[in-house]
């Protein structure tokens, strides 16, 4: 295989974009959305679905409580963040399966899917109630 392809091929193995995950969740796929933001990025908005996680925290002792059957999507502010390459990489490390969010919070919004929080805004629902 050329370098080429199995740079596009590893690219498409670790990241996901917003239609990909919200179909994901709509399918009730084996992903869990955990953003890495700090709690209060959290608290203000973020993906309905989503599980806070702040990527300061992620160690052995906190990734023993995930459950390795799922694969874990993290995501931050977007692309000026690099807190979802952070929780992506310890997560790695740590064993998880695990996906980075193209463009984080950012882009789901862009392509006008739904936040909740202080700041939530209405968008496309994921019926993740």
């Amino acid at each position: 295989m050329n370098a080429q392809i199995k740079h596009y091929e590893d690219k498409l193995s670790y990241e996901i974009d917003s239609w990909d995950a919200h179909q994901a969740i709509l399918k009730n796929e084996k992903i869990i959305i955990l953003d890495v933001r700090s709690p209060e990025a959290f608290a203000n908005e973020h993906i309905p679905v989503a599980r806070n996680f702040h990527h300061k925290t992620i160690n052995e002792e906190s990734v023993a409580k995930l459950d390795n059957s799922y694969t874990y999507v993290v995501y931050c502010d977007g692309i000026g963040c690099n807190g979802s390459t952070k929780g992506a990489y310890k997560l790695a490390k740590l064993g998880v399966q695990v996906k980075e969010l193209i463009g984080g919070l950012d882009w789901w919004k862009k392509d006008g899917y739904e936040t909740t929080g202080v700041f939530g805004k209405q968008g496309i629902s994921c019926n993740c109630d």
